[in-house]
């Protein structure tokens, strides 16, 4: 068993980006805050499939080319290989569950 709050982790830049709860050994957890205006840059993963479940906010998905404007209660999966990038082009915060399968550490993200 694992437990853990999500007050016992830090958001990577401070407020925002992502935070994980969980770094292996088979799957990575986490939530991402995009504040107005932030931007997960376009990256691929060579062998890790990635879900997102939007929980606040209306992040702009770019996936292959495809842009998605979501919101509250979507659930995006993105294949191995598939290119994608976040954008909060709204004026209030984005909150949304990211998971990645499998766990691996380095590597396997490609930025683009």
């Amino acid at each position: 068993m694992f437990h853990l709050n999500q007050s016992e982790r830090e958001f990577r830049n401070g407020d925002n980006g992502p935070k994980y709860l969980m770094k292996g050994p088979r799957v990575n957890f986490g939530i991402v805050r995009l504040n107005p205006g932030d931007t997960m840059a376009k990256h691929l993963h060579r062998t890790m499939e990635e879900n997102f479940y939007v929980m606040e906010g209306n992040p702009t998905f770019t996936i292959d080319g495809t842009e998605l404007a979501a919101q509250p209660g979507d659930f995006i999966h993105v294949e191995p290989g598939e290119a994608h990038e976040i954008e909060n082009r709204s004026d209030a915060p984005c909150l949304f569950v990211i998971n990645t399968d499998p766990y691996i550490e380095a590597g396997d993200k490609v930025l683009l």
